[in-house]
């Protein structure tokens, strides 16, 4: 591309079909002259606005143009010139069409913009009424005193209001302005000049010593800041005053609509009644009063309790934090989940009569399960080891006439003390089995104190009346020592003659027990819930945890829910005495009873509930507080006690698991080797339960170098390899008397010998020799016994001793002798002592060990 300066036009022309801007503005420079002989370069700019003919042909029409700070009115548009052959050097068409469309579409933007201002003004005048109506609204605040002095000032007069811009016609849309350079002083204009001499000092006379300006008022609308645009003063005229931001609003109406809300929660909040327990977490007591856990931590913070959101507070704590926040408290108990489990009370219409229960009571080996079997007449004596009870059996009989009694037999060994209570505490009526030969005897004595513990009647069965040696008269004299007095004696209490081996008199004995149920008038009420109490309980394979249940009220049924003890399960299966699968058992049943989650504890009740959920709950209750009990019992002494502790050395401990067939022997065995131990030595007990030795028991007893005892159970495979290679010691029993005597056994080997001082004799010193090497020695007359090489010596003088220690030479006529017997001589030296002399009094002795006793 090549230029080409045209002098006539000095305009720009294009040597190639391009689109290009000819120069359309000419630009010159004056001297403008002012006061004080100052003056400033002004430009003078030469516009040619351009116009298209008829023809199409674009022409220019030069204007001349004003200094640019003087505002001047517009020029009338020119007519248009007469139509000129088009140059060689004018626009092309697409040049034109090209112009054309840029200046439509500069018109367009700035009428959108000025669209664009008018909405935005509106608003504003909108927003500026809202602010207004809710400052009507609120109370008039109290002026400032700087305010009130403010208005009594005289207001200085407003400065003139500057002429509003002239709105520019739309025929000089048309006409595109080019920015000029920065450095030209068109932009400076006669304000610019006033304020100059404003800002020199010691210029402008009385400008120099202008007055303070008065102070203004809060609420006195600030002086504008900042640059002033076409659209900024459009919005003053509108407005009048400066309104607040679109921010300002926003959050001025953030906070009336939070009053609000504020206000609609105080209306509708009302008083609650909060269920307060023992214990509750902040959350959980937050939750029930319906507020935010950070409200109940402040309240909390504010008592001088520091609390997180999880942390547990006692009910006290929480009974204030509940009162302050204005509601109304209830306390409750943990315990109060059993309240109601027992039901209502029967009335006298619902009860109908029953079967009574009879529990079975004597002295070992006095015949009282071989008199049951001969009232069942089947044998389950020989099922039991060594012929002996062990657990509690209970059975229904029926009579030949149709009475049912139901039998419960209790072992007869010391150990089942806890068995028998529980027995005499479910019965009605007691039996009490001696044997004619043998007569009253400890167990004896002690089933009849149950019995009377129990308030209940007894029946006297003076059994094996059948052997040569059998006197029942004589039994009937002994129980006149324990207040037992029989109607051959003028007493209330029955006793029948009976021989369970021969079957002899078990009719009278059946008749005096229903005499005894028809006076006692034993009635419950089958219509109810059932709950009864647990005679045995045990863990089988293939079945799980199996209870014998005597059932005392109501009717129990397959599928019901019931609560045991700690244990809580579902009915799923029923067995009478005889082994038949039932759906239903009324009072004063025995029932074996499958779907328990756990083996109870014999003698605990057994409640049916309404749900799931209530069982859950009364079965965690009972759980925890028996870990709380557990805990109190195991906890330490006080320091006192572990300082006697120390001193006294510290007690050895035979740790032991045990694990059985039933609950009933496993109590039997821990209360029996409970008693074995003494003050320096005993058993605990780090486990025990019901069912088979398994892995886990092994790795506890390997854990605490305990001694596991399996009572009529097995370890399987797996604890067997692990206690074999771990060295374990288990050991299996079927009969009580053995885990006793070995438990027995192992104490007294874990006793310490008692050390005993034995005396062995007298020497007394006639002379002392001192030899080289060696030292001094005694030349010595045994006095008294006799005195051994290598026995411990005391240095008696005048009857005092002043030396204790070891004998270390004697001899006799230079040879080494390992004793010397009275009134014999000898020759003695003293270990690592030479202090002697002549008419001191050695006395020998020795110390031995005696091996400890449990007594």
């Amino acid at each position: 591309m090549t230029d080409t300066n045209d002098q006539d036009g000095g305009k720009l022309r294009l040597a190639r079909p391009k689109l290009e801007l000819k120069k359309t503005v000419e630009a010159g420079q004056i001297r403008q002259s002012f006061s004080h002989g100052r003056s400033k370069a002004v430009a003078v700019e030469v516009r040619k606005k351009r116009t298209i003919s008829s023809g199409g042909a674009l022409q220019e029409v030069a204007e001349a143009a004003a200094p640019v700070q003087a505002p001047s009115a517009p020029p009338p548009p020119a007519p248009p010139p007469a139509p000129e052959p088009v140059p060689h050097h004018q626009l092309t068409d697409d040049e034109k069409q090209h112009r054309l469309h840029a200046l439509q579409a500069a018109r367009k933007a700035e009428e959108e913009s000025r669209r664009l201002a008018h909405i935005k003004a509106e608003e504003d005048a909108r927003l500026a009424e809202e602010e207004r109506e809710r400052r009507a609204k609120l109370p008039p605040e109290p002026e400032p005193v700087a305010a009130q002095e403010a208005e009594a000032a005289p207001t200085p007069a407003a400065p003139e209001a500057r002429p509003a811009l002239p709105s520019a016609k739309p025929g000089a849309t048309d006409s595109v302005r080019v920015p000029r350079p920065a450095g030209h002083g068109a932009d400076v204009d006669e304000d610019d000049e006033s304020s100059e001499k404003s800002r020199r000092p010691g210029r402008g006379g009385a400008a120099a010593h202008k007055p303070p300006a008065p102070v203004k008022s809060r609420m006195e609308p600030k002086r504008r800041s900042g640059k002033l645009t076409v659209s900024a003063a459009l919005d003053d005229e509108d407005r009048g005053e400066r309104g607040r931001s679109m921010a300002a609003v926003k959050r001025a109406r953030e906070r009336e609509r939070m009053k609000l809300l504020e206000a609609q929660k105080a209306a509708e909040k009302f008083v609650r009644e909060i269920v307060v327990p023992e214990t509750i977490t902040v959350q959980e007591l937050a939750n029930r009063m319906a507020a935010r856990g950070a409200e109940v931590i402040k309240a909390l913070m504010r008592m001088g309790v520091m609390a997180n959101i999880n942390q547990v507070i006692d009910a006290d704590t929480a009974e204030l934090v509940v009162q302050e926040f204005g509601h109304t408290t209830k306390r409750v108990s943990d315990s109060d989940v059993e309240i109601g489990l027992t039901g209502i009370e029967d009335t006298e219409e619902n009860l109908i009569r029953r079967p009574p229960v009879v529990t079975v009571m004597g002295h070992v080996d006095h015949g009282k399960t071989s008199l049951l079997d001969a009232l069942r007449e089947t044998d389950v004596v020989s099922g039991e080891a060594g012929g002996i009870t062990q657990h509690i059996g209970a059975y229904q009989v029926t009579m030949r006439g149709g009475q049912k009694i139901t039998f419960i037999d209790t072992p007869g060994h010391e150990a089942f003390t806890a068995m028998r209570a529980r027995g005499a505490a479910v019965t009605d009526v007691v039996v009490l089995v001696v044997a004619a030969d043998d007569g009253i005897m400890p167990q004896t004595i002690e089933a009849i104190r149950h019995a009377k513990a129990a308030k209940v009647p007894i029946v006297v069965a003076v059994n094996k009346i059948d052997k040569p040696d059998a006197d029942p008269a004589r039994v009937r004299q002994e129980l006149l020592n324990h207040e037992i007095v029989v109607e051959e004696m003028g007493g209330e209490v029955l006793a029948i003659d009976v021989s369970a081996k021969k079957r002899m008199n078990l009719e009278k004995l059946e008749e005096a027990i229903l005499l005894q149920a028809e006076i006692l008038e034993l009635k419950a009420n089958p219509d109810r819930t059932a709950q009864g109490v647990v005679i045995e309980a045990k863990m089988e394979k293939g079945r799980g945890a199996v209870a014998t249940v005597l059932v005392q009220k109501g009717t129990l049924k397959v599928g019901e829910i019931f609560v045991c003890g700690t244990e809580w399960g579902r009915v799923r299966a029923m067995a009478d005495d005889h082994g038949k699968k039932i759906d239903a058992a009324g009072p004063a049943s025995p029932v074996e009873v499958l779907g328990l989650n756990g083996v109870p504890q014999a003698g605990d009740d057994f409640i049916v509930v309404e749900n799931e959920t209530r069982a859950r709950e009364v079965a965690g209750y009972r759980e925890r507080k028996q870990r709380e009990a557990r805990h109190v019992a195991s906890a330490r002494g006080t320091l006192e006690q572990m300082f006697e502790r120390i001193q006294a050395g510290e007690v050895k401990e035979l740790p032991v698991v045990v694990k059985g067939d039933v609950q009933g022997s496993v109590e039997a065995i821990i209360g029996t080797i409970s008693r074995i131990g003494t003050d320096e030595v005993k058993i605990r007990v780090l486990h025990s339960a019901v069912g088979g030795i398994n892995e886990s028991d092994v790795t506890l007893a390997r854990a605490s170098s305990a001694l596991i005892i399996g009572f009529n159970v097995r370890a399987n495979p797996q604890a067997r390899d692990i206690a074999r290679r771990d060295g374990v010691d288990i050991r299996y029993y079927s009969i009580i008397y053995d885990v006793a005597e070995d438990m027995k056994k192992a104490l007294t080997g874990m006793l310490a010998p008692t050390i005993r001082e034995k005396f062995l004799g007298y020497a007394e010193i006639r002379e002392v020799f001192n030899i080289t090497k060696v030292g001094k020695v005694a030349g010595c007359r045994i006095t008294e016994g006799v005195v051994k090489r290598g026995a411990k010596v005391r240095l008696l003088r005048d009857s005092v001793v002043i030396h204790e220690g070891g004998l270390s030479q004697l001899k006799r006529f230079k040879d080494d002798v390992k004793e010397v017997q009275e009134g014999y001589e000898c020759g003695m030296s003293l270990e690592n002592y030479n202090d002697i002399q002549q008419g001191d009094v050695i006395e020998c002795f020795e110390m031995e060990e005696i091996a400890a006793t449990l007594g």
